[in-house]
């Protein structure tokens, strides 16, 4: 971004925030409290030289700086929960307070010990021996759960489950079995309110679905009979959706189709909706299509890959599917381009101030696909009523060295018993623990 430019973009949003053109800002701006707004009416076109589109730029992993941590707004503390871990990703918390947290380098599930001082104890691991283990889910809801479920990136499992127990030595009970590897194999978990079916989010194998061969019309009609309108074919069959199943196993069927790359599933308190965070399309350029955070409705579709945010048609299948075009849910909240959004969780604490509550964070693990860079941060997502407001501030930044170097990729977010709010980074393998000063 021109030096001019980059100027006049800070001035404007010093006093109003970021709005229409938020995806022309990078790393430079961002800092907690720095609100976003982006309108899906308004997206800048794909880029006409789409070579130049797929450029990479990744980041290069640093050590922490010695001398400071991320940044926070004011009030709030990041203080060091864990360190040394092999690529940390999920985190959720169960009901008696104890953490558990994916460790997906180590094909582990660690337990830390709640404590009263919320000080991270040493690690026990819960499990061992898993693929590439991501979502984790209690069942059923509530104050007494039986099962502790684990999406490895083939199948669900689920192993006997009660408050306190540290580790399991029984053999996994196989929940979902043959799902879908290779491409994007992250696989979360999150629980109907009332308990009566589960989810799990499948990412495409593909970046943009050219994998696809030609096929007839009346066999994609027989296709979206049984999985559901939008659905992908050939390689892409049973991917970019999120499937529901009756906690035993039975039933498995699509739920929404669409999602390029459903990282983050969670289940909004307050109104009970299902929500994910979306990993969209690379190579059409830096500012598009936004990455999102969205209320995930039954049989609905996303777009994926056909179209981005409505009816905005990507042009390497451009004619393929007209018939889709009015067809595409527009996300709830859309998202800076290539920041990679990896987790939510809705702040339902009572440690953080009362404007916080009911209000989701969502981490932003950065891309590669972006020339300057984005991403490298947890942000907040507003709501009224329980209704999402479209926009969004920065929560926790600081992750991001230079134009070159980072530190810290966010993945994991959990609201901890005593309100604290904890992060995994799988940069340098820490998770972070955030309180709020009340003082």
């Amino acid at each position: 971004m021109p030096a001019v430019f980059r100027f006049l973009v800070t001035l404007c949003f010093a006093v109003a925030g970021f709005a229409g053109i938020a995806a022309a800002a990078d790393w430079r701006e961002d800092a907690p409290g720095t609100s976003r707004r982006i309108d899906p009416g308004v997206l800048p076109a794909p880029d006409s030289d789409l070579r130049r589109a797929y450029e990479s730029n990744r980041g290069r992993i640093v050590k922490p700086p010695a001398d400071t941590g991320p940044r926070v707004p004011t009030g709030f503390r990041a203080e060091l929960f864990a360190s040394g871990l092999d690529q940390p990703r999920v985190i959720r918390v169960a009901p008696n307070g104890d953490v558990f947290l994916a460790e997906t380098g180590a094909g582990r599930i660690l337990m830390f010990r709640a404590t009263a001082d919320g000080k991270a104890p040493k690690p026990t691991p819960f499990v061992g021996g898993l693929r590439q283990p991501y979502g984790i889910a209690f069942y059923p809801p509530g104050p007494d759960p039986k099962f502790i479920y684990v999406a490895e990136s083939h199948r669900v499992i689920r192993y006997p489950y009660r408050n306190g127990d540290v580790q399991t030595s029984t053999p996994p009970q196989v929940i979902v079995a043959n799902m879908p590897t290779g491409g994007h194999w992250t696989r979360d978990l999150a629980v109907a309110a009332d308990g009566s079916e589960m989810f799990v989010s499948i990412g495409s194998a593909s970046n943009f679905g050219g994998n696809m061969p030609t096929m007839a019309q009346k066999d994609i009609a027989e296709l979206e009979a049984k999985h559901g309108r939008g659905a992908a074919w050939g390689p892409e069959e049973g991917r970019a959706v999120v499937r529901r199943f009756d906690p035993d196993g039975r039933d498995v069927r699509t739920h929404a189709t669409g999602l390029r790359n459903c990282s983050g599933l969670a289940t909004q308190p307050e109104t009970g909706a299902l929500w994910c965070v979306v990993n969209e399309r690379d190579g059409l350029g830096d500012d598009v299509p936004p990455d999102y955070a969205t209320r995930v409705l039954p049989k609905s579709f996303y777009g994926w890959p056909w179209f981005y945010i409505g009816n905005h048609e990507d042009p390497r299948l451009a004619g393929r599917r007209p018939d889709l075009r009015d067809d595409v849910t527009v996300p709830d909240v859309l998202i800076q381009a290539h920041s990679a959004p990896l987790g939510i969780a809705f702040y339902d604490g009572e440690s953080f101030p009362e404007e916080y509550r009911g209000d989701a964070f969502v981490t932003l693990h950065g891309s590669w696909n972006r020339s300057t860079r984005a991403g490298y941060k947890v942000v907040r997502l507003r709501m009224k009523d329980g209704e999402p407001t479209g926009g969004y501030d920065d929560f926790m930044t600081g992750f991001v060295a230079n134009d070159v170097d980072v530190w810290g990729r966010p993945v994991g977010i959990a609201v901890a018993k005593d309100g604290a709010l904890l992060v995994s980074e799988d940069g340098n393998g820490t998770v972070w623990r955030i309180t709020y000063d009340k003082k």
